[in-house]
């Protein structure tokens, strides 16, 4: 019986339910009418028999519009479901906030801070928001709207978002802030901070070491303490060269004195941003003799690509590899001081949707963790003699031992 039930069962979903109950219809008022008009007539046997048929195939059809009795199974317990469920079902949000006169095409720091964003959103599955600002008001809108918009951590980027972090993070404490150059200031928020001066004086080092006029040079953005320290790290790289090569190589563009206002006088663009400025300021570096250039200045550091391939100059770069990031000019690139913006942006996004995010501290990249450091040498990697890069190597050790100091900060 369990069988025929089953098989009438399987007519379920077709047009069988359907003729089944027209004709069951069809036979019980042909039984109880006796006839259709002249055409049939039924004696009264016949009739009992139709309706028994009708009964019968309405039945069927009727039975077949109902459903199946769900299976008695209870399917697996509670504890067998919830090992196959992710701990959090609903992917968690993360906003990234830009300075002023700043974009993720700079070929440098906030590309690599977006980087380090879209790493989070690949690695861990996490949704990310841009907010680049047009005037510095923007900064504490952008962070509450993006705190308003449900996103569960908050990273800003460059020292002008400072105060607008600080504010934030004060009225949103259940809020974790990252500031990529700048220092924690509350007890919710992060600060990411790069020894660049570190790799720097290993760029000071190699850039004396290969220069053919006795003259390298640097120059800035804005004076301030995360580009000074590139430039003074660089300077002392070279004085460093002199000391153990009795050399007398001069390094233009930046002179530390520790009684000048923020440790020393320099050559500064006044912005990140234009080209225009970084060619004038090679121009004039290399009409001085300088014939390796350090560029601290974001997108600035472009122009001056520009010109050290007219002139057939070498250029190191700083943020990231801008052999990689500037190919129209890869040639001049004796390499590149790495600040691997991106790598602790990961991180700290990763330690916030982890919940092992802890304010209040500073996460330092350094020679020694790898948050800083030196790029390949790439089309330089056999023009630069082994002996030198045996020094740099063991420069490198000696600074994270502690051996050898950077200068940095100016005592």
């Amino acid at each position: 019986m369990k069988d025929i039930l089953e098989s009438i069962q399987g007519l379920q979903n077709t047009p069988v339910p359907n003729l089944l109950v027209v004709a069951g219809v069809f036979f019980l008022l042909l039984a109880f009418v006796g006839g259709i008009g002249e055409f049939i007539k039924l004696p009264k046997e016949r009739q009992k028999w139709a309706a028994i048929l009708g009964a019968i195939l309405l039945g069927i059809g009727i039975f077949l519009f109902i459903p199946p009795n769900p299976p008695s199974d209870p399917g697996p317990e509670v504890d067998e479901i919830a090992t196959d469920l992710p701990l959090n079902p609903i992917s968690k949000k993360y906003g990234i906030v830009l300075e002023v006169g700043t974009s993720i095409e700079d070929a440098g720091f906030n590309r690599l801070a977006w980087q380090g964003m879209q790493l989070a959103n690949q690695e861990l599955g996490v949704e990310i928001s841009l907010r680049e600002s047009k005037e510095e008001s923007d900064y504490l809108g952008n962070i509450s709207n993006l705190i308003q918009q449900g996103h569960d951590g908050i990273v800003t980027v460059g020292f002008r978002l400072a105060d607008a972090t600080k504010t934030a993070s004060a009225a949103n404490p259940n809020v974790p802030f990252a500031i990529v150059d700048y220092i924690s200031q509350t007890s919710n928020d992060m600060g990411l901070i790069f020894a660049v001066d570190e790799p720097s004086f290993l760029a000071g080092y190699l850039a004396a070491g290969m220069s053919e006029t006795g003259i390298v040079c640097t120059f800035g953005g804005e004076k301030i303490d995360p580009v000074l320290a590139f430039m003074v790290g660089f300077e002392q790289g070279v004085l460093y060269y002199n000391q153990k090569h009795s050399a007398d190589v001069e390094a233009l563009g930046w002179h530390t004195d520790p009684d000048a206002e923020m440790g020393g006088e320099g050559s500064f663009a006044g912005n990140f941003t234009e080209w225009s400025d970084g060619r004038r300021l090679a121009e004039e570096l290399f009409d001085d003799g300088c014939d390796v250039i350090f560029p601290v200045a974001g997108s600035v550091g472009l122009g001056s690509a520009e010109v050290a391939q007219e002139q057939d100059r070498k250029v190191i770069g700083v943020d990231m590899d801008l052999f990689e990031a500037n190919s129209d000019a890869k040639e001049v690139y004796l390499t590149s001081v790495l600040k691997k913006i991106d790598i602790l942006v990961f991180e700290a996004v990763k330690q916030m949707d982890n919940e092992t995010f802890k304010g209040g501290q500073n996460y330092i990249g350094t020679l020694k963790n790898g948050g800083v450091g030196l790029a390949p040498f790439h089309n330089y990697e056999n023009r630069i003699p082994q002996d030198l890069q045996d020094d740099l190597e063991n420069i490198k050790q000696g600074i994270v031992n502690g051996n050898i100091s950077t200068g940095w900060p100016p005592q």
